[in-house]
């Protein structure tokens, strides 16, 4: 079993749609720390029965909703209140259903390590996997090595399990905008040949940094900050299909926006673009990103503390 929000397994056709109108699966109940409520989701995963799990990152936990029930979720790991222990979390940014181990694996922010907390029932503290990294972002591959996101150092690196140094993939050549640097990357997708896909968040565009490159490729976004088809502000989640496809949440923008293989210099905006609110075909800083295996597609919503999910036409 691979984690499904991390390598394209399916294809989601050239030339789909998506209703502009979406549905809240999780949260939308105001801002505090309820089972119905969310505080600023970041990052979000959806496993193959549509289950959504979710950095809850104000809240300082990973929470669990069911496809079907959004009327509270679960908590799976923190939720003890702000702090370093084991049983805590500070300010999570990412997680990833490791299916090997039935656990999760969560970018702990604040407390500047990545952790695994077991989804076995009775588990009441997690442990740490790589610590001392200012991670953000985190992708599995389908051999289970887990690459995560440096936003201090402006690198990716690669782990085995269990490994604690692991060997760069993408940037380390310092904060910049040359093809081998990045600027503030944040999430991550890697594709079944080990392409790195990274949302290099300071430079306003997407890099694809292909396995054992020492510089990467622009494949959307890269013409300085705006609000043009051509352009990013912010670039956030992403997700890549079979074809090659870039799904990206434009996070300034309000607007995902979908860059095919063969036009890298101009996207389409496939939900959102109208303006700043929240309204069912708006955002307010979408910044998580998914598909689930039908080809819906999932927006954590951070400013409107909600996830939506947009069903495919």
């Amino acid at each position: 079993m691979i984690p499904r929000k991390q390598v394209a397994i399916f294809n989601i056709p050239a030339n789909a749609k998506w209703a502009q109108n979406g549905v809240t699966v999780a949260g939308g109940n105001g801002r505090w720390d309820a089972t119905n409520q969310l505080d600023h989701p970041l990052g979000l995963f959806v496993d193959d029965e549509q289950t959504v799990v979710i950095a809850d990152y104000y809240n300082h936990r990973i929470i669990q909703w069911k496809n079907g029930d959004t009327t509270n979720g679960q908590v799976f790991a923190g939720g003890k209140g702000q702090g370093n222990g084991l049983h805590q979390l500070n300010a999570p940014s990412d997680v990833l259903i490791d299916k090997d181990t039935d656990s999760l694996i969560i970018c702990d922010r604040d407390n500047r390590r990545v952790v695994r907390w077991s989804r076995r029932s009775g588990t009441t503290k997690g442990e740490v996997l790589i610590d001392n990294i200012e991670c953000y972002g985190l992708a599995m591959d389908e051999q289970r090595y887990l690459y995560v996101s440096d936003y201090i150092k402006d690198e990716v690196r690669r782990y085995q399990l269990g490994e604690k140094n692991g060997s760069l993939v993408a940037g380390g050549n310092g904060y910049g905008k040359d093809l081998n640097q990045l600027n503030f990357p944040t999430y991550l997708f890697v594709d079944r040949q080990q392409n790195v896909y990274v949302s290099d968040y300071g430079n306003h565009r997407v890099m694809k940094w292909t396995k054992g490159a020492k510089e990467g490729i622009v494949i959307g976004g890269g013409q300085g900050r705006g609000n043009t088809l051509t352009q990013l502000n912010g670039p956030s989640g992403l997700f890549v299909d079979t074809l090659g496809t870039l799904y990206v949440a434009d996070r300034v923008n309000n607007r995902v926006m979908r860059w095919t293989q063969g036009d890298k210099t101009q996207g389409t905006v496939i939900v959102g673009g109208n303006g700043r609110g929240a309204g069912a075909n708006q955002f307010r800083s979408p910044v998580g990103l998914s598909f689930d295996r039908h080809g819906n597609l999932y927006v954590v919503d951070w400013d409107n503390d909600r996830v939506q999910r947009f069903s495919i036409e």
